[in-house]
């Protein structure tokens, strides 16, 4: 137990520079985007005089040096205050708070079908080479792959929310029924049906292709053979010697999408109007509110370091041979 703690702590301190980096990243390239949110608020009241601009930059702090502005950035990063939202009227980090338990929600579930269903197909393939099943498996993925999120959502929406009216076209929940406990809990449920299939079907096909390709791989090692001459049952070697090896660039892989997968939920999250970090994000890009986007930038860098860690905790679990150092 010592070795993964002194493993952890020292990935811990990794973070720190990180970090300082991603911040640093994020803050000059959003610099170099066209206009401000004075910009914004300008063209929407229709014109304003070059004294008035001038007082909002002055408001917003965007008349200070870059060097400054990214100093007074990094020093409230330090006291845990991602600044304020003038667009929104609130703090950042209340912004990020209300709106993470959503993105997290969509996020996790749709990793989590994936992997199953990407491995149950993988697997299947895998077991029945030459077969019709692997075919038909192949053509599937090969589908699955090649079609955009945003089209998935949409003949969704079209499908099970206008023709045959089995499923809400968006939102979190049904605010005007007034559900409580498991007739929220079935409600929400509801409304994830079409994000989270949505979001997963493409990542189900990566899985499935590599776990196909991972335990065509495994079952020409020297340690299955072994299993096999000792007279070992099919199933007792499929699961427990050549799925358990296979799992372990699944393992790697869905550490490394979890940032792809955030990503992608900004576009799920406007198709299907879901309150997340997503809708947030994109809402912040269209208004320059460059304050929240620096924070929803910073908090998903730090989810995606944290995915990738508990990564390699989940990796040398499967694997007794890896020592984390």
């Amino acid at each position: 137990m010592l070795p993964r703690v002194r493993y952890l702590l020292g990935r811990l301190l990794q973070v720190a520079p990180v970090a300082f980096l991603i911040i640093l990243a994020n803050f000059f390239l959003l610099r170099l985007a066209p206009g401000d949110l004075a910009d914004v608020m300008a063209g929407e009241a229709g014109a304003a005089t070059p004294e008035f601009m001038a007082a909002l930059r002055q408001q917003f702090g965007a008349d200070q040096p870059v060097l400054v502005q990214l100093v007074n950035y990094y020093q409230r990063i330090l006291s845990f205050d991602l600044g304020y939202s003038f667009r929104n009227g609130a703090d950042v980090t209340s912004l990020i708070v209300a709106r993470l338990p959503a993105t997290a929600l969509l996020v996790g579930v749709s990793l989590f079908l994936a992997v199953v269903l990407g491995v149950a197909l993988g697997w299947l393939a895998a077991v029945t080479p030459r077969r019709w099943i692997s075919g038909l498996v192949s053509l599937v993925t090969s589908i699955g792959f090649a079609t955009p999120l945003f089209w998935i959502g949409l003949m969704l929406i079209v499908l099970f929310s206008i023709e045959l009216r089995w499923l809400p076209t968006g939102g979190f929940y049904d605010r005007d029924a007034g559900y409580e406990g498991w007739d929220l809990v079935v409600d929400v449920a509801r409304h994830m049906i079409m994000p989270v299939a949505s979001l997963a079907i493409f990542y189900v096909t990566i899985y499935a292709r590599l776990t196909t390709t991972a335990i065509l791989e495994v079952q020409k090692m020297d340690y299955v053979r072994t299993a096999q001459a000792k007279g070992l049952g099919p199933r007792y070697i499929s699961i427990v010697h050549v799925l358990r090896n296979a799992l372990l660039p699944i393992v790697t892989v869905s550490g490394m999408q979890i940032g792809a997968l955030i990503s992608g939920s900004v576009v799920i999250e406007t198709v299907f109007a879901w309150p997340g970090m997503g809708r947030l994000a994109f809402d912040a890009v269209m208004q320059r509110d460059l304050n929240l986007l620096l924070g929803i930038l910073f908090c998903t860098s730090l989810l995606v370091i944290a995915a990738n860690l508990v990564t390699d905790l989940v990796y040398a679990l499967l694997d007794p041979r890896i020592e984390l150092q």
